[in-house]
């Protein structure tokens, strides 16, 4: 429901002859739901800056939130969702804050209950439950962004890449491993291993609960991926109801190396690049 240019023009009276008035109320009534959660000093500040943006609209003519002369109010609006968002306050909250304005226009209207007022409370009721719905869409796409990139910082923190020896490095893997997840350690080792130059790398499953087909496919493609880059790789962490698991599914991991522990595969590599030997040599000299 749009607003007519009459009723645009009285609401843009209204609020700026009674600015003090309503923008007074309107803080009030946030800092009730919120109870403390946000300093007094930043509450008045948002509502002064909402309250400037819906009268500048109001001026330009704006009938409703889509109109072109809401571009700004509609900025504050998003401006104002995402830091709601950001600091940890729910969407009914943000919603609410807005919807707050409501009761506010009311304490300014008057008392007089005629038919023409009750018009434009309506009137600009739809308003402001336009802007409420305005905030929550954007508090949920702003949550639903913080979501996606705390989950990929999870992802990389969950996939790490060390360095064990000269020219070995490993992935230890932790819990379930799914395409997504698959993909950031493939990438990861892929980087570690142009930048190290490191021609073997081992690939722990220890932690990894159960190996089924899926599983094994992934872990199959990082390791052809790994060997495109000229690094051979060892698969380790192999215990005996994995073992089992992957006979079950018939599952050919070919010629890759296998080995029970991230020991066996460090000592099976060391062996490959001829430091066991020498040590066993320099013992015997010794």
């Amino acid at each position: 429901m749009a607003l007519s240019a009459d009723e645009s023009g009285r609401l843009g009276e209204l609020l700026t002859s009674r600015a003090e008035v309503v923008t007074q109320r309107w803080t009030e009534i946030i800092a009730g739901q919120l109870r403390g959660r946000l300093s007094q000093a930043e509450l008045v500040r948002q509502v002064q800056e909402l309250h400037r943006a819906l009268v500048d609209a109001l001026s330009k003519g704006a009938v409703d939130l889509t109109a072109e002369e809401a571009t700004e109010l509609r900025a504050v609006l998003a401006e104002f969702s995402r830091g709601q968002a950001r600091q940890g306050f729910s969407a009914t909250e943000t919603a609410t804050g807005v919807f707050a304005l409501k009761e506010a226009l009311l304490s300014v209207l008057g008392t007089d209950q005629d038919a023409a007022m009750l018009r434009d409370y309506v009137s600009f009721s739809a308003l402001v439950d336009q802007m409420g719905l305005f905030t929550f869409e954007t508090f949920v796409r702003t949550r639903e962004s913080l979501i996606a990139d705390q989950a990929e910082q999870l992802l990389e923190l969950s996939t790490p890449v060390v360095k064990l020896w000269e020219g070995v490095v490993a992935v230890p893997l932790v819990g379930t491993l799914d395409s997504a997840r698959a993909q950031v350690v493939m990438e990861r080792l892929l980087q570690t291993l142009v930048d190290t130059g490191s021609p073997y790398a081992i690939i722990d499953i220890t932690g990894v609960p159960a190996v089924d087909t899926q599983v094994a496919q992934h872990i199959l493609k990082t390791v052809v991926a790994a060997r495109l880059m000229g690094a051979d790789c060892i698969i380790s962490g192999i215990r005996p109801q994995i073992a089992q698991t992957i006979v079950a599914l018939g599952i050919e991991f070919g010629d890759i190396a296998t080995k029970a522990s991230l020991a066996d595969a460090l000592r099976h590599v060391l062996r490959l690049t001829g430091v066991e030997t020498s040590r066993r040599q320099s013992r015997r000299e010794a």
